[in-house]
C-alpha cells in the first residue's frame, strides 16, 4: 500500500514511522510533514481539495488523518465522496470533539458518566452562573482550541476571567462563542484510546500527559509537554470498567443517533473515588500520547487501519510491549504564546542513537555549503521518547537522550513521568 498521513506534528511523525514498519506498506507520504518525516507533500491539513488531488496524484491507497481540524472540516466525507479510502471519523462523528456541548449532551442522554455542566451562549447568563455557583469550576470553550480552551477555576475571579477571555475577548475565536461550565472533578487524569470500526472496539490502551507548561503543573495550558505509558494505576479491572461503561456505550450511542464512528476514539478521563468520569472525547490519537503509545504497539498498525476501514477490528489481536515509554517535549521559549523560529537544532543524531526523536515544529534548510540543517519552525519542536523495562528507566533514558539536543530558547519540563511506581 501507499499511504498518506495528514499533519505536521510529532503525532504524524510517529504515525508515519510506525506505518512504515508494516510489510504491507510500500511508501508513506506526509502532508505537509516536517524535517523528520519522509516523502513530504506541501499541502496544508486544512486544504481538503489539495489533499484529494495529492491522494490521486501519488496513487494513495489509504489516507490516515492525524489532527482534529481536518476531521471537523469533513475531510473524511469528502474523500469518501471521491471513492478514496480514509481512516478517521466523518464530520458528524467528529462532533464528539468539535463540540463539547454535543459530547456533553450525548453523554447525558445515554447515561455515560461525566461531570454535571451547563452550556451558555449568552455572556451575561454565564457570568451570573459563575458568580453564584459553588467552586471550583471548569470553564471550557465549546469548539476546537488546540488543547488550550479549558480553564480550572479555584476562585470566583478566575472563573469570571475565564468566561470573559472566551466570550468577550475571543481568545479562542469562534470556538469560545459558546462555553460549558462544569463541576470540578478530583482524581487521577488518564487518556484512554481505542480503535473502532463503528461496531466493535479494540482492547484499550492508556497514557498520562502533562498539559501545563511548567513543572508541578504550573503555567498556561499547552498542547502537551510530555507523556508516559502505561499509567501506574491502569489495571485490567479499570480497563474493563472503562470499556463497559464508557467506550462501548458511546460507540453504540453514536451509531443509534446516525453518526457511526470509525477510527480512534480518545477519552480523557478523571478516575475519581466514585469511578472514572469523562472529561472530554477526542476523535484521533493524542499528541504527545501517540509518541509513547506507538512505540509500545507490537501489532502491525497497517493491519489495524485496514480492520477499522473494512470491519473486523475484534479479529485483530492488539498487542502491546510490556516496556514503559516516556516522551518529553522540547518547545520554543514563549510557547504557547508568541515565539521565534528558525534556530538551528544540534544533537539530533546523538539523541536518536539512544531514543526515538519525533519531529514536530521543525523545517529542513539547505546551508550555503549545500548541507541540510534542521531548524525550529513551531512551538512544540520535538518529542524525545524512550522505552525501558520500568517507568523510571524509560524516564532516565528519555532525559539522557534529550540532553544531547540544543537550540536557542529550548524549554522542557523536567518532571515528566516523575511518579512513584506501583506494584
Amino acid at each position: 500500500m501507499r499511504l498518506l498521513v495528514v499533519g505536521s506534528g510529532g503525532r504524524e511523525h510517529a504515525l508515519a514511522w510506525k506505518l512504515g514498519q508494516s510489510p504491507f506498506v510500500e511508501a508513506v507520504f506526509v502532508a505537509p510533514g516536517n524535517a523528520g518525516t519522509p516523502l513530504t507533500i506541501p499541502v496544508a491539513p486544512t486544504d481538503i481539495e489539495g489533499l484529494v488531488q495529492a491522494a490521486r496524484r501519488y496513487h494513495i491507497d489509504v489516507t490516515v488523518v492525524g489532527p482534529e481540524l481536518p476531521l471537523a472540516l469533513g475531510i473524511v466525507d469528502r474523500f469518501q465522496k471521491e471513492g478514496l479510502a480514509i481512516f478517521g471519523p466523518t464530520r458528524a462523528a467528529a462532533s464528539l470533539e468539535a463540540s463539547k456541548a454535543f459530547a456533553k449532551g450525548l453523554m447525558q442522554r445515554w447515561g455515560i458518566p461525566t461531570a454535571p455542566a451547563r452550556v451558555f451562549d449568552d455572556y451575561g447568563e454565564a457570568m451570573e452562573y459563575v458568580r453564584s455557583h459553588p467552586l471550583p469550576l471548569v470553564v471550557k470553550a465549546d469548539g476546537l482550541a488546540a488543547g488550550k480552551g479549558t480553564t480550572v477555576c479555584y476562585t470566583r475571579q478566575e472563573a469570571m476571567e475565564a468566561v470573559d477571555r472566551a466570550m468577550r475577548q475571543k481568545a479562542f475565536g469562534p470556538a469560545g462563542e459558546r462555553i460549558l461550565v462544569e463541576e470540578y472533578l478530583s482524581g487521577r487524569e488518564v487518556s484512554v484510546f481505542a480503535f473502532t470500526d463503528g461496531r466493535s472496539v479494540s482492547p484499550l490502551i492508556a497514557a498520562c500527559d502533562y498539559k501545563r507548561l511548567g513543572e508541578g503543573d504550573q503555567g498556561p495550558n499547552t498542547g502537551g509537554m510530555g507523556s508516559y505509558s502505561p499509567p501506574t494505576f491502569w489495571t485490567p479491572s479499570l480497563e474493563e470498567h472503562v470499556r463497559r461503561r464508557i467506550i462501548e456505550p458511546v460507540i453504540a450511542a453514536m451509531a443509534q443517533e446516525g453518526r457511526p464512528y470509525q477510527g480512534v476514539l480518545y477519552a480523557g478521563l478523571m478516575v475519581t473515588p466514585e469511578g472514572p468520569f469523562v472529561l472530554e472525547f477526542n476523535c484521533r490519537l493524542g499528541d504527545p500520547e501517540a509518541q509513547v503509545l506507538l512505540p509500545r504497539l507490537r501489532t502491525d498498525l497497517g493491519e489495524v487501519v485496514m480492520a477499522v476501514l473494512h470491519g473486523g477490528i475484534e479479529r485483530v489481536p492488539l498487542l502491546w510491549r510490556e516496556e514503559a515509554c516516556v516522551g518529553v517535549v522540547a518547545a520554543s521559549r514563549g510557547y504557547p504564546g508568541e515565539y521565534a523560529k528558525g534556530f538551528p537544532i544540534s544533537g539530533l543524531e546523538e539523541a536518536a542513537e539512544e531514543a526515538l526523536v519525533f519531529h514536530a515544529g521543525t523545517r529542513l534548510l539547505t546551508t550555503p555549503e549545500g548541507k541540510g540543517q534542521v531548524v525550529t519552525d513551531g512551538g512544540r519542536v520535538l518529542t524525545v521518547a524512550a522505552l525501558g523495562p520500568t517507568l523510571s528507566q524509560a524516564r532516565r533514558q528519555a532525559y539522557a537522550a534529550l540532553s544531547h539536543i540544543r537550540f536557542e530558547g529550548m524549554v522542557y519540563r523536567r518532571d515528566i513521568a516523575a511518579v512513584q511506581e506501583e506494584g
